[in-house]
């Protein structure tokens, strides 16, 4: 047996998948019966190496920004290389290494609160200390006079401001690697799954964009963790993630239909209980620093008008006004809805679905219609989709809508897109936005289908949780 379960026991994507079968055919085609594995090239490090690879490419897909330190403010757009995360050093005033929940007056007045969750918070807060002590601990005090706005002609914050993205990356580049990690180890039988994450055009383009990856550590995590039947450590991870960005929130919502199913009420208790225990130790010392900062992300999200990548921006460019409470209501009554209709697909479905499956489902419907889809938030469903659905053609079709959005966005915002027409509205964009949507929709139908259908799915059920009495001979061979 092998640290994966075996060699016997894994199964090679050039069997599995069509696409794989028929792209091994220029490299002599499947994996033949008397190949021999490697000891120390296992699929988990070769998975671990594409990924760490590929990350190093998206790194280098915003080195065009880099050279010139994001200061141009249309290169960022042209070549597509835009991040947050330099803004936000000098913007949220990491520079002068201030706490995210600092309620003094003289700050708050200089620098805005950081809108993002706690974990986000911590995180780049942690990543300012270490720029820090890497460009020689500046004498931060002498910035305390210095507005924001100047702040971008200092030769040394803005060298900072590189050290920061750069640091940035190592340490998301970190987090990337862990969640190929999990997944590779999620289905035992399964490595080569993870490989549809570490080659992930998506995971290029956006890793970098925003803070987003360590959520996604974490979902991997939460997914792992529920395989190896962990309900306490699953719901840690799930109020860890949480409180770094809300949706991993949601995956609690397929542990409800797992255990609804498998009637394991402890189970769901202990989970949701560790969730909330994690969520609340974690999100404690924003609240005891500074109460009002710490609710920024609350109310800003709350009276958030419709913005980038939703329909809803669509609809108020096209004229018809929906203010931020009635998009607060339509969404949420939508997102309910759509809830109640995958609880009811998991409850009725022939055999219990996986988590990963559930998760992408809810976690799907919340982004189609929020009143923001930013580019990078493909990232929140990428783990889940290539474990429910691990499938290269499927991925595919979905995440070529998600580069074609990718291009579209930037260009929308550098004024690209503008119509000739002076009165004219940004149509490309608008078809961005539903091409998105569309191969989105696509892959949750493709999901839809594996969970009524079981015999479509690829993967054999019961990883993600206790075995059925029926089939648990499965679960041992497993």
């Amino acid at each position: 047996m092998t640290e994966d379960g075996g060699a016997d026991a894994r199964i090679h994507p050039t069997f599995d998948d069509p696409v794989v079968t028929a792209v091994s055919e220029s490299i002599g085609g499947p994996l033949g019966e008397h190949a021999r594995p490697s000891r120390w090239w296992t699929p988990l490090r070769v998975v671990l190496a594409m990924a760490a690879i590929a990350f190093a490419f998206g790194m280098l897909q915003k080195s065009p920004c880099y050279a010139d330190s994001w200061l141009d403010g249309q290169e960022r757009y042209t070549q597509m290389c835009y991040s947050d995360l330099p803004y936000l050093y000098v913007g949220r005033g990491f520079a002068e290494l201030e706490w995210p929940y600092d309620d003094d007056a003289e700050v708050r007045g200089k620098y805005e609160v950081m809108e993002y969750p706690v974990g986000i918070s911590y995180f780049a807060y942690g990543a300012a200390w270490i720029t820090h002590w890497v460009t020689g601990s500046p004498d931060i005090d002498e910035r305390a006079g210095v507005s924001q706005g100047n702040l971008y002609g200092d030769k040394q914050v803005i060298r900072e401001l590189r050290t920061y993205v750069a640091v940035s990356a190592v340490l998301l580049g970190i987090a990337m690697l862990v969640a190929t990690w999990f997944l590779a180890r999620t289905h035992r039988d399964r490595p080569w799954d993870a490989a549809l994450f570490a080659l992930s055009p998506a995971l290029l383009l956006n890793g970098l964009v925003n803070w987003d990856l360590l959520a996604v550590a974490l979902v991997a995590g939460a997914l792992w963790a529920w395989s190896r039947d962990k309900p306490v450590l699953t719901g840690v991870l799930i109020g860890l993630g949480a409180a770094t960005k809300l949706y991993p929130l949601f995956l609690l919502g397929g542990v409800l239909v797992i255990c609804l199913r498998r009637r394991a009420y402890a189970d769901l208790a202990r989970a949701c209980a560790a969730a909330a225990a994690s969520w609340l130790v974690v999100n404690a010392p924003a609240w005891l620093t500074g109460r009002d900062e710490w609710q920024v992300f609350w109310s800003f999200n709350n009276n958030r008008r419709a913005d980038l990548g939703s329909f809803w921006l669509v609809l108020d460019q096209a004229g018809v006004t929906v203010d931020a409470d009635r998009i607060n209501t339509v969404s949420w009554i939508f997102f309910v809805s759509w809830c109640a209709a995958v609880l009811a697909i998991g409850v009725l479905a022939p055999e219990t679905p996986r988590l990963a499956q559930l998760g992408f489902l809810v976690v799907a419907g919340f982004l189609l219609v929020n009143k923001v889809y930013s580019p990078q938030y493909v990232l929140w469903l990428l783990p889940l989709a290539v474990l429910a659905r691990p499938r290269w053609r499927d991925q595919l079709v979905w995440q070529a809508g998600e580069i074609f959005y990718f291009a579209m966005v930037w260009w929308y915002l550098g004024g690209y897109l503008a119509p000739a027409a002076t009165s004219g509205e940004p149509g490309f964009y608008w078809l961005a936005i539903f091409v998105r949507m569309a191969c989105e929709l696509y892959l949750v139908g493709i999901v839809v289908r594996d969970v009524l259908w079981p015999w479509y799915d690829p993967v054999e059920r019961e990883p993600d949780g206790l075995p059925e009495p029926d089939h648990a001979h499965e679960a041992v061979l497993s």
